[in-house]
């Protein structure tokens, strides 16, 4: 379980780029943080994101599951897994698998509306895609008030 207090760092699993996304302190807003990139066969880049877990301090882990639309596991979920896994051995960080169906898809609509074009902007969408899962679990843990 993560912390309610202090920063989530979001890993929006991707082949080629993992996006990244950081909350702030009290866990209200989600800001895309920075986007890595992985040569095609190779491993996550961990040293960067260690070092990134080392600059930024989060209390927890979220990373994006990739389920089908039906809601089931594919290939990508099963290497999203992995990567989960791999990033709780080497950070000890508490680590939630959320949802991210449609982040990316949000991610573009989000870019779209305020005018601006994806095209040749693919990093930047990858750290809002993750930036969108985030944004939506902070709003689901936080307390109802009426």
């Amino acid at each position: 379980m993560i912390p309610a207090d202090g920063r989530i760092l979001a890993v929006d699993w991707g082949e080629i780029r993992i996006g990244l996304a950081l909350s702030d302190e009290t866990q209200v807003l989600a800001s895309p943080l920075e986007t890595l990139v992985r040569r095609a066969g190779k491993r996550f880049p961990m040293p960067r994101f260690l070092e990134l877990v080392d600059q930024h301090r989060p209390v927890g882990v979220l990373v994006g599951l990739p389920l089908t639309g039906e809601g089931g596991e594919g290939p990508s979920a099963v290497a999203a897994r992995t990567t989960a896994g791999t990033i709780a051995g080497r950070t000890a960080l508490p680590l939630v698998l959320w949802d991210e169906r449609m982040s990316t898809a949000r991610a573009l609509g989000a870019i779209r509306e305020q005018g601006g074009s994806p095209r040749g902007r693919k990093g930047d969408v990858d750290a809002l895609a993750a930036a969108v899962f985030l944004q939506h679990f902070l709003d689901a843990r936080r307390p109802i008030r009426g």
